[in-house]
């Protein structure tokens, strides 16, 4: 990263974020797709369906960031970032949790880095992604019962 500031960044730096936001995306796929169809017990079957739902939204997610990182001329990453499982259900809900509150936090950066890259269109598409992303989280957090978690940007 540039050494002005997290948001100052190059044109590089910005492909390169956006790739491991893709690993992000590619890691929930994952993980929402086998959390929705191995979660076990009554009091899970609602939130089961909804992380069905969840997937088809992160792939749409990730859709929309590979055709950004080609527009910007880099290579989408085909890698996903690691899933964490467990047989226990709060565990998983627990770590799509995490996964979320992380990657609201990156999106939010992202905007202003794309802002003062004057890629106000990719900051748009971002922002609509954050929206659903901040639905998870909430879907989430109300799953297990907790308060949603204060999510802040890592600058």
């Amino acid at each position: 990263m540039s050494t002005k500031s997290n948001l100052s960044i190059t044109r590089q730096e910005l492909i390169d974020l956006l790739n491991e936001d893709l690993a992000r995306e590619f890691q929930a796929v994952i993980a929402y797709v086998n959390y929705s169809q191995v979660l076990k017990g009554a009091q899970y079957m609602s939130i089961a369906k909804e992380l069905e739902v969840h997937a088809g939204e992160e792939l749409s997610h990730a859709l929309i960031l590979s055709n950004q990182i080609d527009y910007l001329g880099g290579m989408p990453t085909v890698t996903a970032k690691h899933v964490k499982t467990s047989k226990k259900a709060e565990e998983m809900l627990r770590f799509d949790l995490d996964n979320e509150t992380e990657t609201i936090a990156n999106y939010r950066t992202r905007i202003r880095q794309c802002e003062v890259l004057g890629e106000f269109a990719l900051a748009e598409n971002i922002r609509k992604i954050l929206v659903q992303e901040q639905e998870h989280q909430i879907d989430l957090a109300t799953a297990l019962g907790i308060d949603i978690p204060y999510t802040t940007s890592p600058e």
